[in-house]
């Protein structure tokens, strides 16, 4: 496979999981073909612009902004509808309420489309599993049944690889991985609440902290 062919769609949040992503499929090789969502989540400013920003540094060209609009008609999560309360007394067992429903089949299915028109060979996206907040469409088996379902539903060269190199990791090893690879962590973002200061006691917020503290490193972000 040359260069010329050799193009992955990363689905690219501006948080720490899907940055490390890109900067594992570039280091293999790839064209980065960059793909943000704004769907209303609370923090949309602040991650569009940490997006920005990551691609620079990883010189990315083509970077592709969807705006999702009727994610916020959904609702049904703390992510996107502001009269749920996101959570902050510490990770709980089950489904939270910042869970947005089927986001990441959504993202997926878009992404599939992108990468049939790039000729792309894989979506990259940065799920994690076994240190997540419980989110269904994060498992393993589930992206896989999309990767499935995505090839079977494009015309037969295209034949897409949905990677997810971090879904068995811990935090702590992706901050690892992160700086070994020197992916400018002081540009990702993973604050539910807040764009100005991370809140530090959301799920999102206490989960990356702990990453950073298990690896015996400080977290480069600001918090309240």
């Amino acid at each position: 496979m040359n260069l010329e062919n050799k193009k992955a769609i990363c689905i690219m949040s501006g948080g720490m999981d899907s940055t490390l992503g890109a900067y594992m499929v570039k280091k293999m090789g790839y064209e980065v073909i960059a793909l943000h969502f704004n769907y209303g989540q609370r923090t949309q400013q602040k991650e569009l612009l940490c997006f920005e920003k990551i691609c620079d540094d990883l010189g990315v060209l083509k970077r592709y902004v969807l705006d999702l609009d009727f994610f916020e008609q959904i609702g049904a999560s703390a992510l996107i509808d502001k009269s749920i309360e996101v959570p902050t007394k510490g990770v709980e067992e089950g489904v939270p309420v910042t869970y947005v429903p089927f986001r990441n089949g959504i993202f997926l299915s878009i992404s599939g489309a992108l990468a049939e028109k790039e000729g792309a060979k894989i979506i990259s996206i940065g799920v994690v599993e076994e240190d997540s907040s419980g989110y269904p469409d994060c498992r393993e088996s589930f992206i896989n049944s999309i990767e499935q379902s995505i090839n079977l539903g494009t015309k037969e060269e295209t034949k897409i690889q949905i990677y997810m190199p971090l879904v068995h990791l811990k935090k702590s090893q992706i901050v690892q991985h992160a700086l070994e690879l020197q992916v400018p962590l002081e540009h990702t973002w993973s604050c539910y609440k807040d764009e100005e200061m991370a809140c530090g006691v959301c799920d999102s917020c206490r989960l990356r902290l702990n990453g950073f503290n298990l690896a015996g490193v400080k977290d480069p972000i600001e918090y309240q």
